[in-house]
């Protein structure tokens, strides 16, 4: 890991420790337990969680509500970058969403990517993808490193295989 604690292990082992425990962490999240949901970390600067949308995600006509939309962008594309970071929790700063299709159910899939920042702003983007492989939403979001060590995170252990 480097001095600084900023960004990933170099050797691919360590990078690989740290994704799994970014999985057991949002697994660990209490707010996850609403959703079904399961957070990928395919690499460096990429995530994919896949939702499962049903009618409990409605508004009153009858379609997913954009809370879910937003709940989906963000956590793809703040995983993807916090993926770079090993010492810090990222915070969401900002966050903008583009609507592009109604979802009413079915598996739908946030890919995010990180797009740019390795000290202390990080900008990632995201979109979602439904069944068809149909485009239906797009983010883009800044993060910034917290205060908040990962390693005190309950769910975020590094050690484990």
């Amino acid at each position: 890991m480097p001095p600084d604690g900023n960004n990933i292990a170099e050797d691919a082992a360590g990078a690989e420790l740290h994704f799994r425990a970014l999985e057991r962490l949002y697994d660990s999240a209490p707010v996850n337990n609403q959703f079904v949901s399961k957070l990928a970390v395919l690499r460096e600067g990429r995530s994919r969680v896949t939702f499962e949308v049903d009618e409990s995600c409605y508004h009153a006509a009858g379609a997913a509500h954009g809370t879910i939309y937003f709940k989906m962008l963000d956590d793809a594309a703040f995983y993807a970058a916090n993926t770079l970071v090993t010492d810090r929790f990222l915070l969401t700063t900002s966050f903008n969403l583009h609507f592009t299709k109604p979802i009413k159910s079915g598996t739908v899939i946030a890919e995010g990517r990180w797009v740019s920042g390795r000290r202390r702003v990080f900008v990632a983007e995201s979109r979602l993808v439904d069944e068809e492989g149909d485009e239906i939403g797009r983010g883009t979001g800044t993060f910034m490193k917290s205060r908040i060590p990962l390693s005190s995170l309950p769910g975020y252990s590094p050690g484990e295989a």
